[in-house]
């Protein structure tokens, strides 16, 4: 009989990626446009692993491709450049000397041949060390649906007391509810809603991990910026006059910020 395995377990484990699509090889403008869209929100990413997304660029364009340079500006932006997505054999060769695998190897791939295998998944081959690909199969069979595992969210986080210039304070996984002002040059972020029943005059950061659905709400709308899931506005543009100083929600619509006076 064996003895039993006190040290360690093996056990699957699913992470949120985040999926960094580049577009143009030309570090210089990318660095240029990350910093553009970043630099009043330095905290908005805090190490998360992303995927370099490489399939928007043709086998043309690859050619003067900076990988390294793409890693190296991610991580300085609190990035985790895990792996790299991409159909060029050439870029994938790269990947690996720079230990970003092609992420294509590890997803799952659906399959529905016939009403015999509906309810199977196939999962995709794995890629050995050496670059060989060993067709791996492994066949599920469902049985039935038992229950849908609920998303873990974490409590709604409570701030009392005012929030100076140079405070940040972040909900990770949740909402923030504030009760008293945010002063210019602090700077509030939640991956969910943001409330703030008091003025709001520093920065605002709600859906942070790119929820489209959170929104921000105060009783006075003052703030130096404010963003939702990455779409941000800064104080250069003018607050519309209906809201400003006032009572207002603010949130997405077709990919643009709405803000609207509560009344």
């Amino acid at each position: 009989m064996r003895p039993k395995i006190t040290t360690f377990e093996i056990k699957n484990l699913d992470l949120p990626l985040i999926s960094f699509v580049v577009k143009s090889p030309d570090l210089t403008l990318l660095k240029s446009e990350l910093n553009q869209k970043l630099a009043d929100i330095p905290d908005f990413f805090s190490g998360e692993p992303a995927v370099i997304d490489l399939t928007a660029l043709n086998e043309e364009s690859t050619s003067d491709l900076d990988l390294a340079g793409i890693k190296t500006l991610l991580t300085a932006y609190c990035l985790f450049p895990w792996a790299i997505k991409s159909q060029h054999p050439q870029i994938i060769e790269l990947g690996k000397h720079l230990g970003l695998p092609e992420i294509s190897a590890f997803l799952p791939l659906q399959t529905h041949s016939n009403k015999d295998d509906k309810n199977q998944i196939k999962m995709a081959p794995f890629a050995q060390p050496n670059g060989n690909a060993v067709q791996i199969e492994k066949i599920i069979e469902i049985k039935e649906v038992i229950k849908e595992a609920p998303l873990e969210k974490s409590p709604t986080m409570i701030i009392t007391k005012p929030l100076r210039s140079g405070q940040h304070i972040y909900a990770r996984g949740g909402d923030l509810v504030i009760l008293a002002m945010v002063n210019a040059g602090a700077e509030v972020m939640a991956d969910g809603h943001i409330h703030v029943y008091a003025p709001l005059r520093g920065k605002a950061i709600a859906g942070a991990k790119g929820d489209i659905t959170a929104r921000i709400f105060t009783s006075c709308l003052e703030a130096e910026l404010v963003s939702i899931a990455g779409t941000y506005r800064t104080s250069d543009t003018a607050l519309p006059k209906d809201v400003y100083g006032q009572s207002a929600q603010i949130f997405l619509q077709e990919d643009k910020l709405v803000m609207h006076k509560l009344d």
